[in-house]
This record gives C-alpha cells, sequence and structure tokens, in this order.
C-alpha cells in the first residue's frame, strides 16, 4: 500500500495517499462505517413509527398538559385558568363518584379475573384431548369482551325485562333487572370483566407449563400434597407471571369504558352506580364541552395509575421470586 508520511510535531503519522481506495482503510473504520450505514436503514425504517409516535402520542399528551390549565370548549380559542380545573375535581360529586366506581371496579374485578384465569390454567395443566380447542374458546371471549356487540348483548341478558330476568322467572323468582338497579349494577359489570380471563390464562398455562418437574418430585418425596405443592412450588416460581398479569389488567380495568357506555347509555347510571372514570371524562370533555376539565382528570388518572404501578414494582421485591433471587 503506498502511503505518505507527514511528521507532525516530531510523530509520525501514516496517512493514505491520495487515490487510496476505501478497501486500503484499516479493518475498524470500514466496521464503523458499515455500523453507520445500518444505523441509518434502521433509522429509515422507523421513521413512519417516530412520525405517528410524535404526532398521535407525545403531540396530544403535551397539548393535554396545556388544555388542563385553560378552560378549552372546542368551539372557542383556550383561556388560562391555571389550577382552577384540578381545584373544582376536589369539589365535584359526580368525580368523586366516579372514582369510588372505578376503584371498586379494578380492586374487585381484578383479582377474581385473575384468580378464575389461574384456576382454569391449572385445570389445564397437565393436558387433555382437544387441549387447542379448549384454548380458544376460553380465550374468545378475551376478544370479544370489551367489544361494543357484547356490551349490547349483555345488556339484553341482564336488563329490565332481560333474558337472565326470564330464566329465574321459570324457577319462581322474581327479580328486577341486575342493571337496573343500584346494588347489582356494577356486579355485572364486575361479572363482565371476570368472564374475559382469557388473555391472562393462557399467560399463566404458558408459566405452568414450563415448571421444572424435579422440582414436584422432590416435594413427593417430602410427603407435600396437592395444596403444599402449589403453595411452595407452583405459586413462587408463578410470581412473575402473576406480577405481569397484574401490572396489564389493573391498567387496563383503569382505562374500562365501552361496557358502562354502553349498558348505561353513556349516562353511568342508574343513579352514577357504573360512572366509570373514563366514561365521566367523556361526558365532561365531549358532552359538556368542558375540553381543559376533561384534560384535568385524564392527568389524574396518568398520575395514579403511575403511581400504582410504581408501588407494584416497589413491592415485587417482596413477593415476587425469580429464579433463585427474592
Amino acid at each position: 500500500m503506498s502511503s505518505s508520511l507527514v511528521r507532525n510535531a516530531g510523530e509520525q503519522v501514516e496517512v493514505p495517499a491520495p487515490g487510496t481506495s476505501d478497501l486500503a482503510r484499516p479493518p475498524g473504520d470500514a466496521a464503523m462505517s458499515m455500523k453507520g450505514k445500518k444505523s441509518k436503514a434502521g433509522y429509515l425504517f422507523l421513521t413512519p413509527w417516530i412520525i405517528g409516535c410524535v404526532c398521535l402520542t407525545l403531540g396530544p399528551i403535551i397539548a393535554s398538559l396545556y388544555f388542563s390549565f385553560t378552560d378549552y370548549s372546542l368551539l372557542a380559542s383556550p383561556h388560562w385558568v391555571g389550577l382552577k380545573n384540578y381545584n373544582d375535581m376536589f369539589h365535584d360529586k359526580r368525580y368523586w363518584a366516579s372514582v369510588v366506581v372505578t376503584v371498586k371496579y379494578v380492586f374487585i374485578g381484578v383479582p377474581i379475573k385473575l384468580g378464575i384465569a389461574l384456576l382454569i390454567a391449572i385445570l389445564l395443566k397437565d393436558g387433555m384431548r382437544h387441549m387447542s380447542v379448549y384454548r380458544a374458546i376460553y380465550y374468545v371471549p378475551s376478544l370479544l369482551g370489551g367489544s361494543v356487540a357484547i356490551a349490547i348483548l349483555w345488556r339484553q341478558i341482564f336488563g329490565d325485562p332481560g333474558i337472565f330476568q326470564s330464566f329465574l322467572a321459570l324457577f319462581g323468582i322474581e327479580s328486577q333487572g341486575w342493571l337496573t338497579s343500584p346494588a347489582t349494577s356494577l356486579n355485572t359489570l364486575i361479572v363482565l370483566e371476570a368472564w374475559q380471563f382469557g388473555s391472562p390464562m393462557l399467560i399463566f398455562l404458558a408459566g405452568l407449563r414450563q415448571m421444572p418437574q424435579d422440582l414436584y418430585d422432590s416435594a413427593a418425596v417430602d410427603g407435600a400434597g396437592a395444596v403444599r405443592k402449589f403453595w411452595h412450588v407452583t405459586f413462587p416460581l408463578l410470581t412473575p407471571i402473576l406480577f405481569f398479569n397484574l401490572v396489564l389488567q389493573m391498567i387496563g380495568s383503569f382505562q374500562a369504558f365501552t361496557p358502562s357506555f354502553i349498558i348505561s347509555s353513556g349516562t353511568g347510571g342508574p343513579v352514577d352506580s357504573t360512572l366509570f372514570y373514563t366514561l365521566y371524562l367523556y361526558i365532561q370533555g365531549f358532552g359538556n364541552l368542558q375540553m381543559g376539565y376533561a384534560s384535568a382528570m385524564a392527568w389524574v388518572l396518568l398520575v395514579v395509575v403511575g403511581g400504582i404501578t410504581g408501588l407494584l414494582f416497589y413491592t415485587a421485591k417482596y413477593w415476587v421470586f425469580y429464579g433463585d433471587a427474592r
């Protein structure tokens, strides 16, 4: 390879001669050049996602934060009001009613849903004929449960008059529509939530199928029965999956909207017993045209869900087991 030597401050530095091919470059430079080209190609393919993230996610998030400090009706320019929207929430009785309903829905519905999912996964763990068919049947409610069609069907079953009410009448049991009574309407939505156990069930089932059999054999040698095997072998090994399902289902339940909107015809009735937080946010933003107030509600929900998620991650070190580490 032809080259020229240039002296600079008593040092000799080898500089490629003019016209030298790129093939003569040191291997490190060629690798860096190739890495840079791959990075540019990667960013090029990511460009649609980046544009969508900025325009459809980050942009609206930042805009909603600004609107939460304004009086904005969608029909006029926003007017800065500072913390007024946040202060009004603490004096809004319907707001607190929506908080109570949502908290009940999340902290009752999610444990029941995960409990049913884990039970079904345990029953299916050892395998049976037509296992794929059973998995599909159990998973279908998770695909359809949040749809408008299922919410309408649920209203027909538990409404007044409804299919379930007519069924009880065959046995001489008189009852009013479960969705028309404030005492039972929320419970009916919790049942709908628990019915959608298919997704966490499949995740539990995948974890159970990966359990090492030698641990169960050792427990059997020690005289452990089915209950002791579950609490001392299965449950500790399953806690990472339980934690994963808990976080996902909790976040999803806080964002529930369609069942309440369809079943209550967008009112949250009867007597605000099905007034989910997201439904009241929708009513304020698009029903009452108080978009500033709705934006403030959205940010409170974001902070609360983020705080609860952070608390779950903090407490995970006390009850979630990853291999030999606690």
